[in-house]
């Protein structure tokens, strides 16, 4: 539900990130999408019934928690290339900055980033886990573009993170040393196929489909 005193600064923001998705493929700058979540680590108490031709795999109701781990998903549209990694804090996401300019894209001249605008998702991470000079260097590779504030679903990263959950974390895992096996496997899978977005919602779209949320001028 969006404040109608915020209608505006939503709508200023998603057609930000609406004119980035529009943009042509440009290697140089290259756009990436990124996103997080959490999985329940889950335990079996008791050993599940192997699945049988027409009958599925069946656990008992019991089960034993484990913890929680913390999924980055780092995903370019337009490159064909899904990072999913084990990181949660603001120090981490700073790393995985990090490695986006450093590891996958060393030779861009400017990455362009769409993300959330969750509290660590901000330039003062890399302060926070990198002395100036090198946090200053880092805030310079990217050109930061984010969500409007209940508008998450504007972040090609969060479809993504819908397929990996429906795709690979929809069950039982029991420990992080199995999660990662699996997300690597699926992330494989995804990069060896090259999946790509084809996003379809563009500003005049937005104008029309949600016009409720633009202000109105006699």
């Amino acid at each position: 539900m969006i404040p109608p005193d915020a209608s505006a600064a939503f709508v200023a923001n998603m057609e930000d990130v609406l004119e980035v998705y529009q943009r042509p493929h440009d290697p140089q700058r290259p756009l990436v999408c990124l996103d997080e979540t959490s999985k329940q680590l889950i335990v079996e108490t008791r050993a599940p019934i192997a699945a049988k031709p027409g009958r599925k795999a069946r656990h008992d109701y019991e089960y034993e928690r484990n913890g929680v781990a913390n999924l980055f998903m780092v995903f370019a549209p337009l490159e064909g290339h899904v990072k999913v990694s084990d990181r949660h804090t603001a120090i981490d996401y700073a790393h995985t900055l990090r490695d986006l300019s450093d590891v996958h894209f060393p030779n861009a001249a400017k990455i362009v980033l769409v993300q959330d605008n969750l509290n660590t998702h901000k330039p003062a991470s890399l302060y926070e886990a990198f002395p100036a000079p090198e946090a200053r260097r880092l805030v310079e590779r990217f050109e930061w573009h984010y969500t409007p504030k209940h508008g998450s679903w504007l972040d090609m990263a969060e479809s993504e993170l819908g397929v990996l959950a429906s795709q690979c974390l929809n069950r039982r895992i029991a420990d992080k040393k199995i999660l990662a096996r699996e997300v690597n496997a699926w992330q494989d899978h995804r990069n060896k196929h090259h999946a790509k977005a084809n996003w379809q919602f563009k500003t005049a779209d937005a104008r029309v489909k949600l016009k409720r949320l633009y202000p109105q001028f006699e």
